[in-house]
């Protein structure tokens, strides 16, 4: 039997794995963020500009090791470029491989800085290990 998915159970679930670049930083300006906002960009690209209290740990660097000092109730919500990049969706995915649970600022660091606006930091927060 076929079942069929009604648009509320889409955008409900839709809504479980992404957030946007508006909410993130209400959350920080409101202090209230439990989650580690990931910039999953090269290291050099990160250094170069990050939205403000994001860590760095590019994506082909997510593994046990590296996240071995987060326990698995850790939540993250992972950027790269923007809307052309999956390198966000690509980090989710390993972060949720990993047993963490993760979504996705849909935007990235483009939608970040140079449509909203919001302030960056133009120096290096590497995740700890």
């Amino acid at each position: 039997m076929k079942q069929t998915l009604t648009a509320s159970d889409f955008f409900s679930a839709k809504l479980a794995f992404e957030t946007d670049c508006a909410d993130v930083y209400t959350d920080i300006m409101k202090k209230r963020c439990d989650y580690v906002l990931l910039d999953v960009r090269s290291t050099e690209a990160f250094q170069k500009s990050h939205a403000i209290t994001a860590k760095n740990l590019p994506t082909s660097e997510i593994n046990a090791e590296t996240l071995a000092n987060y326990a698995y109730d850790t939540k993250f919500v992972v950027y790269c470029w923007g809307p052309g990049c999956n390198g966000a969706t690509k980090a989710a995915l390993r972060l949720s491989d990993l047993g963490y649970r993760a979504k996705e600022m849909i935007g990235g660091i483009h939608y970040w800085e140079d449509l909203e606006r919001y302030p960056v930091n133009r120096r290096n927060v590497a995740i700890q290990q």
